[in-house]
């Protein structure tokens, strides 16, 4: 296979597609062949990769044809279809072919893999020197890039010394190359060209390689540096520029412990760049800052707080550390009635991080704060979402309990006493859903195993705030069924321990031999009942998701 300039050989296009049209199935393939190479002469990359598919198409042994291979490995390396360049390159066949040595060291040099691409020199100067001047350009360029990547400025000028003084590309390199030489002022003057001639990626480049230059030689202030960085990274995005921008505003931002910024930067560089080996310190840096900035006692507000960890939840540490993270911040905005927040933060950490052991408490802590912040759909959704583990007895019961209350407060009562049935304690829980759908009847009836025992002594002491109210909501209930001799009974048993009471008054007249009771007396008697729920954390959050929903505005 020849190499250098006699490898591709350019036509003109109405010759070739005349040929073409007239070709037989006999020279089609021929005909097919010479117009991939004379596109690859002509630089038109894609174009070539399209005929020569094509050919394989109709032969798929071509794929085992050296000179196909390398046609296409090229069209693809000008095509900056790096993988698949260098897959066909490589094959075996093509390891000590010129032409092929010479686009695997410049598709390496283009990758950053410097190294690499410096050890095809030897095989591909056939290739190089079998071209003209101004082809050998790239290459050149390429060999010059990888030098200076691994730090060797002398030979990386020996190459450019190839091409002409007023090429942008090559004036990049020699300011780089004359920075690394500490001549900063031969340094300035090249990059100050390119960024009059050059295009636009090589503008931003020398633009970055004039920070760099000053940062490192000191004459540049750090917050003259951080500005002009961030002009840059506003205006550019992506490729290795982008990377060695976010690169230095780490840096700066570490030198000046600018957490902020140094976690902006740092994550964006982890999200977006495939930085290998660098990524695991880069991280654990970011994680440590991130630790230190949501510590109890930080200067950052809640918000700012809960802003920065859900801005930056996907580097978070992981763990113990990251589990005491955010249960700190949790506590914050759980004190702070933001629910809805804290909420969000436990769902980030069920759906990353929880084990299964975990899951359950953290479910129900969850589903708790989406009722307390109004949105008992929102805490149905949750629970039934992550019903698939089987939870042990005490963890399934928090989560029906909580799920009851979230039903109740939708309005779906039933639904809510059917999923108490066989909690452990669920007397009082269907009592206190009896009462809130004022169900007498079926109130009075499971009420009456909840009272609480005699008091008849006068001495005895009073009646806890949880019995007062479950004896006042039994003579409620037996009021409106008008049950009188069950209220006597009721007076006759508890009325000693009310008479010292708050309650006393609202007892005895619901107990009095009144025959019925009006709309007055019973709403003063509800008004006079104590704020202590018999059915303990459950009618508290019955209570609180009551009021969050009448008031969502306030809802966390």
């Amino acid at each position: 296979m020849p190499a250098g300039a006699a490898a591709w050989s350019a036509k003109g296009d109405d010759a070739t597609w005349a040929s073409l049209a007239a070709a037989t199935p006999a020279t089609r393939q021929s005909l097919r062949w010479d117009y991939a190479t004379s596109l690859i002469a002509r630089g038109l990359a894609a174009e070539a990769i399209g005929v020569l598919d094509v050919m394989r198409a109709d032969d798929p042994d071509l794929a085992l044809v050296p000179a196909w291979m390398r046609a296409r490995g090229v069209a693809a390396a000008m095509a900056r279809h790096t993988s698949e360049a260098l897959t066909m390159l490589g094959d075996d066949t093509l390891l000590g072919d010129s032409e092929a040595c010479l686009w695997r060291m410049r598709t390496l040099a283009d990758s950053y893999r410097a190294a690499e691409a410096l050890g095809q020199l030897r095989c591909a100067m056939p290739a190089l020197t079998g071209r003209t001047s101004a082809a050998r350009r790239p290459f050149v360029i390429a060999a010059g890039s990888a030098a200076l990547d691994l730090g060797r400025a002398s030979p990386a000028m020996a190459w450019l010394n190839a091409v002409p003084d007023d090429d942008p590309a090559a004036n990049l390199l020699r300011g780089k190359a004359y920075a690394l030489l500490g001549q900063m002022q031969p340094a300035r003057l090249r990059l100050d060209r390119v960024i009059l001639s050059g295009d636009d990626v090589e503008q931003a480049d020398a633009r970055l390689a004039t920070i760099e230059n000053g940062v490192a030689s000191h004459t540049l202030p750090v917050g003259e540096a951080t500005r002009q960085l961030e002009m840059l990274l506003f205006t550019w995005r992506g490729d290795r520029i982008e990377r060695r921008a976010l690169e230095l505003s780490v840096r700066l931002a570490t030198a000046t412990h600018d957490t902020g910024r140094m976690l902006a930067s740092g994550a964006t560089l982890f999200r977006y760049f495939d930085l290998g080996a660098a990524s695991g310190p880069l991280v654990a840096q970011l994680q440590t800052q991130l630790a230190q900035a949501l510590a109890p006692g930080s200067a950052l507000s809640l918000v700012q707080a809960a802003g920065m960890f859900w801005d930056y939840r996907d580097i978070a540490p992981a763990g113990p550390v990251g589990n005491q993270l955010v249960e700190n911040l949790v506590n914050r905005l759980q004190a702070a009635g933001l629910y809805g927040r804290a909420a969000d933060l436990l769902d980030h950490r069920l759906d990353t991080q929880a084990s299964d052991v975990e899951r359950g408490p953290l479910t129900v802590r969850i589903a708790s704060l989406q009722i307390l912040a109004g949105t008992p759909d929102a805490a149905i959704r949750t629970l039934r979402g992550t019903d698939i583990l089987a939870y042990p007895p005490d963890t399934l019961a928090d989560r029906r309990r909580v799920e009851a209350a979230a039903l109740q407060l939708l309005g779906k009562s039933a639904e809510a006493l059917a999923t108490v049935e066989d909690v452990p304690g669920g007397g009082a829980l269907t009592a206190e859903l009896y009462w809130r759908a004022h169900d007498w009847a079926r109130l009075a009836a499971v009420g009456e195993q909840a009272l609480p025992k005699s008091l008849p002594g006068a001495g005895r002491s009073a009646l806890s705030e949880v019995g007062q109210a479950i004896v006042l909501r039994q003579a409620i209930a037996l009021a409106m069924l008008g049950r009188e001799s069950e209220l006597a009974a009721l007076r006759s048993r508890y009325g000693r321990a009310f008479e010292t009471l708050p309650t006393g008054s609202a007892f005895a007249t619901l107990t009095a031999q009144s025959g019925s009771i009006d709309p007055a007396t019973l709403s003063n008697a509800m008004a006079a009942l104590p704020a202590a729920s018999p059915a303990g954390a459950f009618g508290d959050l019955l209570d609180q998701g009551s009021a969050a929903m009448s008031h969502p505005t306030k809802a966390g």
